[in-house]
């Protein structure tokens, strides 16, 4: 079916993450020549043939992609160069360790075959190139879970698309597996089928897994609409015991999402829930609150990209006073406004588990992120990622957020970028960085309008955390001097300083104002010396 995205509203950008299938494939033959080529860690250590050699490089490679393919969805707005880089040193450490190990020999390579055999429980299919399946693939691709007395008890389809041959070559396989599997993913599974087709594979599925008891489903990148959800309708009526459903990407609309809620018995034991990247809106957001509001033991939520406004974010906010078990929020890019980042702070203040939360393109304002910032101080003791990037914060918030912030010494990464802090706020903040916060790793204040002051004294304070590993403070107004000043402050670890190429020196000194800069600067700084960040305000 053809998928329905989002409109976006960020500028156009080179995305270097992830890498294409055919990268990968050449990143493997590479490292399968290091294992087996003449070097001197062969010399050393011995040369791999060429079938463990290719074992090796595969996992290598994977144990890599899915490693830095974590550090990528941790930072959703870059464009993947940490991940790359992550990548490539990922690879090289775990081709070191298997230069260390050696070849097996003949025994264990045996023993390891027999126990793999007899005690793998993951068949998956999706590693390999994305491509159309028919019925012959089918029977080749899925022939292990055949085997008499297989141990499979959760499956992944993705990354292949299934015309009705190979549907009905997998519909027996699964009817027979269906009373020992507890996790199906069937994400992106029908792309590029036409919607006729599409809706049979999936009512195929959906009859061949009924009655299965599930805790994890995955129905992702299969652009669903109200159509695709009710195609599985046998299958999620007879779901009572999910603990985790993914739908992203699917064109949740607002019957889709009315659909979901009709179609699921039972969300009792849920604790994990996301619906990102759909077009949703307020009147979906009003169906999707239901299941939330049955959904006492959700721990994480996922709600993001999905076109809500003020309503649908109220009825959410409301629903999830209900989830206090709650450890990861997401809401990242709607229209929730102030009113419902009000109603939402009201939420908060019931969650004491909340470890990580993504409020970024909300439209918050500085009502709506003063409402949150009091909230999440008097809760989520042992919060470690806040995100409330691009939310037209200004410097009449920073002390109730620096005051949060203060609180929170378990924080491991701060994303306040593209709002209005400027060196005033940005100095708060810095002033609430100051005592312990030990943990601390990343800190994203870009595109804040900041000048020296404000750069000098983040830099002077995050430096000095021990495990700390960037610094974002790109897209701001920092002078010539105090970008020279910022570096010389990381010179001993410049790699734990993102890039300054968008940096704009003389961006608004106008007129009268140009030439100023320095000067207010050096006075803002000497009055926010004696700025003392109190966690009781």
């Amino acid at each position: 079916m053809d998928s329905t995205t989002n409109s976006q509203r960020r500028p156009f950008s080179i995305k270097l993450w992830p890498p294409s299938e055919s990268t990968r494939q050449v990143l493997v033959q590479r490292l399968t020549n290091n294992l087996t080529s003449n070097s001197i860690f062969t010399q050393k250590y011995g040369t791999l043939e060429k079938e463990e050699a290719e074992e090796n490089a595969k996992k290598i490679e994977d144990v890599a992609f899915n490693t830095a393919n974590e550090q990528y969805d941790r930072e959703p707005d870059g464009d993947g160069g940490a991940a790359v880089q992550l990548y490539a040193k990922e690879c090289s450490k775990l081709l070191l360790e298997v230069f260390k190990r050696g070849p097996a020999a003949k025994e264990e390579k045996e023993l390891a075959s027999e126990k793999d055999a007899s005690s793998e429980t993951f068949f998956d299919i999706s590693k390999g190139q994305r491509a159309f399946i028919e019925a012959e693939e089918a029977e080749n691709l899925l022939r292990l879970l055949k085997e008499p007395g297989n141990c499979y008890t959760k499956i992944c389809f993705s990354n292949r698309s299934f015309g009705l041959g190979a549907a009905r070559v997998a519909e027996p396989i699964l009817v027979s597996l269906k009373n020992q599997l507890k996790e199906a993913d069937l994400s992106d599974f029908i792309a590029g089928r036409p919607e006729a087709e599409a809706l049979e594979v999936m009512n195929i599925f959906s009859a061949a897994l009924e009655g299965s008891v599930l805790k994890s489903l995955n129905l992702s990148n299969n652009a669903l609409g109200e159509k695709g959800v009710r195609a599985f309708g046998t299958l999620l009526k007879s779901q009572s015991c999910l603990e985790e459903l993914y739908l992203m990407n699917d064109g949740i609309s607002e019957e889709a999402a009315r659909a979901v809620c009709e179609l699921i018995p039972s969300t009792e034991k849920l604790k994990v829930l996301h619906f990102h990247n759909n077009m949703t809106g307020d009147e979906g957001a009003l169906a999707i609150s239901d299941v939330v509001k049955l959904s006492p033991l959700l721990e994480d939520f996922r709600c993001s990209s999905t076109r809500v406004g003020s309503e649908g974010g109220v009825a959410l906010s409301e629903a999830l006073e209900s989830c206090t078990h709650l450890k990861k929020l997401d809401l990242r890019d709607n229209m929730f406004g102030v009113e419902a980042g009000v109603a939402l702070s009201k939420a908060l203040l019931k969650h004491l588990d909340l470890v990580e939360v993504y409020l970024s393109y909300l439209n918050l304002e500085d009502e709506g992120a003063i409402a949150l910032a009091n909230a999440l101080k008097e809760s989520a003791p042992s919060l470690e990622v806040l995100e409330m990037a691009g939310n037209d914060i200004t410097v009449d918030a920073s002390p109730r957020l620096a005051a949060c912030i203060a609180a929170k010494q378990h924080l491991t990464k701060l994303n306040l970028a593209e709002n209005e802090l400027k060196d005033e706020g940005t100095i708060q903040i810095s002033k609430a960085l100051e005592e312990g916060h030990t943990l601390l790793k990343e800190v994203n204040i870009s595109t804040n309008f900041i000048r020296r002051a404000g750069a000098r004294h983040l830099a002077q304070v995050v430096v000095q955390k021990p495990g700390f590993t960037l610094l974002n403070i790109n897209g701001n107004i920092i002078s010539d001097d105090g970008i020279d000043e910022v570096k010389a402050i990381f010179k001993k670890s410049p790699d734990m300083l993102g890039s300054l190429d968008e940096n704009e020196p003389e961006g608004g000194d106008d007129d009268e104002e140009s030439g100023e800069g320095e000067v207010n600067e050096d006075e803002l700084e000497s009055k926010m010396k004696n700025l003392e960040v109190s966690q009781e305000e």
